[in-house]
């Protein structure tokens, strides 16, 4: 799943637009979601969003939609919690024989949650299936962020890929060997599996620090940067697209849904 996403942000159809204006869209619309007092906002900046991805970087909605689901799924486990936690307002469903009740307040907190996650996800994913994490990087250091923190932030990216693709080997063989055939054998084996992993990924990192000696490593990591112009309408549409979402953040926000 991760490597698919660094893929697919290497051979989106918006590849070749300029990263600090996905950047800057991408961020100014999470900040947008997470500081709306109404839905209506982020389910604006979720539905663009997502025609974004799917319309003009052209990555298959099946993949959109696994990776949506992971965060909405959690977002739904806790706004159940909500429901009964917020007991203000108009009682709409009361549980019989218990002190829960779901109110007005509770589920319009709820869904303003809902929607903020919700907007605040696509806008995330908007970043990460049409820009590489190089770009990032390079983006970074532009900015004037410490190469000490540029460098570690690197070597961190890799290193996860080499903790997913060693637990899924040690994982697949253990499956093979029915490690996971029973609950005390399940336990067992996943203290194997952290305890070979540990030390895999203890050498991976011996590994590498080798092979950057080899290369004559001087302390400061090389980031591949290639410059792409900022088209003018391109700014002005994400500057009128970010107003627009603004003025619906502050029209609807004293707007209830129930």
């Amino acid at each position: 799943m991760y490597e698919m996403l660094e893929d697919f942000a290497q051979t989106n159809d918006l590849r070749e637009t300029s990263p600090g204006l996905k950047l800057f869209l991408g961020l100014a619309s999470i900040l947008l979601c997470v500081s709306s007092p109404g839905p209506v906002a982020p389910l604006l900046v979720a539905a663009s969003m997502s025609a974004a991805i799917l319309l003009l970087a052209r990555i298959p909605p099946r993949v959109y939609a696994r990776l949506l689901l992971i965060p909405v799924s959690f977002a739904v486990m806790s706004i159940v919690v909500i429901l009964f936690v917020t007991g203000s307002g108009t009682v709409l469903l009361k549980v019989p024989g218990l002190p829960l009740a779901v109110t007005a307040d509770g589920v319009n907190l709820a869904i303003l949650l809902l929607a903020r996650v919700f907007g605040g996800m696509c806008s995330l994913f908007f970043i990460a299936l049409t820009t590489p994490m190089t770009e990032v990087f390079d983006i970074l250091r532009r900015l004037g962020v410490p190469s000490v923190l540029i460098d570690l932030a690197m070597l961190i990216y890799r290193f996860i890929f080499i903790l997913i693709e060693e637990a899924g080997q040690i994982y697949r063989a253990q499956v093979m060997r029915l490690g996971y055939g029973r609950f005390r054998e399940s336990v067992n084996s996943f203290g194997m599996l952290a305890g070979a992993l540990f030390l895999r990924t203890w050498e991976s990192g011996e590994a590498l620090v080798l092979a950057m000696d080899a290369r004559c490593y001087d302390g400061k990591l090389g980031i591949p940067g290639e410059a792409r112009p900022l088209s003018p309408l391109s700014l002005v549409a994400v500057l009128v697209y970010l107003g627009t979402v603004l003025g619906v953040s502050l029209k609807t926000g004293d707007l209830l849904l129930i």
